[in-house]
């Protein structure tokens, strides 16, 4: 996702462990005070109070009926997580079976 360069490193984070979870994420600007959130990767930027609590309550029924493991992680974030162990698993081998060579001049 591209992001204004106006935005700052808590913002980035915000949608960055947004993608990589299954996190709804808030964040308080700490320059303008306003409140934004990021899910699912995509950042939602100067929200009203309102909005913040629809989606609260969005999250909160989605919540309830997504099934968890016993140690609390939910099956979207496992399967996101063995997706991108399996790229990098897939890259390494890759790079290990290309041919090395050396060019001397």
């Amino acid at each position: 996702m591209d992001l204004n360069k106006n935005l700052g490193t808590r913002h980035r984070a915000g949608v960055g462990i947004s993608e990589v979870t299954d996190s709804f994420t808030i964040i308080v600007s700490e320059e303008t005070g306003n409140v934004s959130y990021a899910s699912g990767g995509e950042l939602h930027t100067a929200v009203t109070p309102s909005d913040l609590r629809e989606q609260l309550h969005k999250i909160q029924k989605l919540a309830k009926n997504r099934k968890r493991r016993k140690d609390g992680i939910s099956a979207e974030c496992v399967r996101k997580w063995r997706e991108r162990r399996n790229e990098k698993e897939n890259s390494e081998k890759l790079l290990n079976n290309l041919p090395l060579k050396i060019f001397l001049s």
